[in-house]
């Protein structure tokens, strides 16, 4: 017999990063306004230079932590850097000072995830982003111009003095022009991971202004709030980072730098976390939440294409999983609740899918022939309509035909003769096909060894011409049939005698 099909549910590929929790309650979701600041410190860059103070100021808010505590140990450390009796006059000796001082006074060891410039006063403990911002700040209260250098894993400063562009790798003591110090080299690698980038390299690497690498310390952050699956605070810092560095532009101007750099476009991160957030979201199972931050977010930070996959991905997760709980009906009701917001196409196929949901449960559901005629009607209608592809709507027809038989020939009636009858006049309607031949064949099997046992009860009991009345009924049907042929050899045998 036909086993039943199963239900042709449909995965999405996400480029989405799937998540295992998450702050935020339900219906509460991450700002999506920037902080002002953010916007202030943009507009404060593009009139003229930012000054050491102003470079502390958004380097300590973007650390989480802008106080005016934290404000004062910076001027602290700037006053005791300038009033230093050892102070060297020439511009890159002082820049050699800044980061011996730094060492000496301020960054006390080397931890890969501790970005902030708060922290570095709190316990000494630093990165390449935030020993290299420092140390910015430093250079620019000193009257000594730098920018920052990104590798591909790590960040650095680039000293401008006379002329001559010196890298400062602030990690280390040594680290002030590193090529060819040996002390650097025997302690960089051993001590942080990284492999010092020279600038010859310049493939590997790349020089990117004051600003964007203060902007590091919000990407870096970023990135530790996604190791600890925090996706719902990693959203307001994402557009932070992108107001800070793109202005009013940050929610309209996608695409500011060139795919191929180092320094990636933080409109593009900024997206990708409001992704990630609603990604969680679906992890969750929070379809009506998904749904209601693309509304909410896309209508702030557009993007037709990936949007719409989240729609599609939260709908389709949710009829799926009403579905596999046997509610087609929900499912429907579901789709049909979120249909303005799927392009046609989307619909088109989920409807498709909880169509053959509900054809196939309307199967399942076959106990008459009524029933058997109202379901194979349902299934015709659907590949008529083009509902349904055409060698799905096939296998649910040929499932349905099979139930109603099967129905038609069960206990106690053992009817199957009606089987036999159904079964011939859907070959006749549909076309055969191996199931139905097969099925054929089998309750024709029964319908003979029915005869037989008939014949030979019959012919047991010597009710003779009975049991050669009910064998000459089963050869007029079945003359072929190798049973029934041995069983008229017995009669013959016996009118011999």
């Amino acid at each position: 017999m036909k086993k039943k099909p199963s239900i042709n549910l449909f995965l999405i590929p996400l480029f989405l990063i799937i998540l295992q929790a998450a702050h935020g309650q339900s219906g509460t979701f991450p700002r999506l306004d920037p902080d002002p600041k953010a916007l202030e410190y943009y507009r404060l860059g593009r009139q003229r230079d930012y000054t050491w103070a102003e470079l502390a100021e958004i380097s300590l808010w973007a650390s989480g932590d802008s106080s005016a505590s934290n404000m004062n140990r910076i001027r602290d450390t700037v006053d005791t850097l300038n009033k230093a009796s050892d102070l060297p006059t020439s511009p890159k000796e002082k820049a050699e000072f800044i980061l011996t001082f730094l060492h000496r006074n301020t960054l006390r060891s080397y931890s890969l995830q501790q970005t902030r410039i708060d922290t570095i006063y709190s316990n000494g403990r630093f990165n390449c982003v935030s020993s290299a911002v420092l140390y910015t700040i430093l250079c620019a209260a000193a009257g000594i111009n730098t920018s920052g250098v990104i590798t591909r894993d790590h960040a650095l400063v680039m000293a401008h003095i006379g002329g001559e562009d010196i890298d400062v790798e602030t990690t280390n003591r040594f680290g002030f022009d590193p090529g060819n110090r040996r002390e650097f080299h025997d302690q960089f690698g051993r001590s942080t991971g990284f492999t010092y980038v020279p600038a010859r390299n310049y493939r590997d690497r790349q020089t990117i202004s004051k600003i964007q690498l203060v902007s590091l310390i919000l990407n870096n952050r970023i990135s530790e709030l996604e190791r600890q699956n925090r996706y719902f605070d990693s959203v307001p810092l994402a557009i932070d980072r992108a107001a800070l560095l793109l202005g009013d532009s940050y929610a309209a101007a996608p695409g500011t730098a060139p795919q191929e750099t180092l320094f990636t476009d933080p409109y593009k991160d900024m997206m990708d976390r409001l992704f990630n957030y609603g990604s969680w979201l679906l992890r969750s199972n929070r379809e009506e939440d998904c749904l209601r931050w693309a509304v909410t977010a896309s209508a702030k930070y557009p993007d037709e294409v990936r949007w719409q996959e989240i729609i599609m991905a939260a709908v389709n997760n949710r009829t799926a999983r009403l579905i596999r709980g046997n509610n087609p009906a929900e499912a429907r009701n579901f789709l049909e609740a979120q249909k303005t917001l799927l392009t046609e196409t989307n619909y088109k196929q989920l409807d498709t899918t909880i169509l053959d949901a509900e054809l196939l449960r309307s199967a399942n559901q076959i106990r008459t022939a009524a029933d058997g005629d109202t379901a194979v009607a349902a299934i015709v209608q659907a590949q008529t309509d083009g509902r349904i592809a055409e060698r799905r709507g096939a296998e649910l027809l040929t499932f349905a035909v099979q139930r109603t038989a099967s129905i038609l020939s069960a206990a106690p009636a053992r009817d199957w003769r009606a089987a036999i009858t159904y079964l011939e006049n859907a070959v006749e309607r549909f076309g055969a096909n191996r199931e139905f031949e097969q099925a054929l064949r089998t309750y024709r099997g029964n319908l003979v060894a029915d005869y037989h046992n008939r014949f030979a009860a019959e012919w047991n009991k010597r009710n003779y011409e009975a049991a050669e009345r009910i064998l000459n009924e089963a050869l007029a049907e079945f003359p072929n049939e190798r049973q029934l042929l041995a069983d008229k050899d017995i009669v013959n045998r016996h009118h011999s005698r």
